[in-house]
C-alpha cells in the first residue's frame, strides 16, 4: 500500500513514516489528523480506505 500511496501522492506530501507497532494497530495520519484506524474499524484497510480520505485532506489544505 505504501508504494501505491507514494505513486499517487509523491508530489503532494513531504514524507511518509512507517512506525512498527503491536496488537493489530494500523493507523494512518496526515499531520495530526487520523485518516484510518484498524483499531477503530476492526478491518484491514483497502487502498481506497486510506487514499480517499487522504485525497480529501490534501484537497482541503
Amino acid at each position: 500500500m505504501v508504494s501505491k500511496l507514494l505513486d499517487e501522492f509523491e508530489h503532494k506530501i513531504d514524507d511518509i513514516k512507517l512506525i512498527p507497532s503491536r496488537g493489530g494497530a494500523f493507523e494512518v495520519m496526515a499531520n495530526e489528523d487520523l485518516i484510518y484506524s484498524k483499531l477503530a474499524t476492526g478491518e484491514h484497510a483497502e487502498y481506497e480506505d486510506v487514499a480517499g480520505p487522504l485525497r480529501d485532506k490534501l484537497a482541503a489544505a
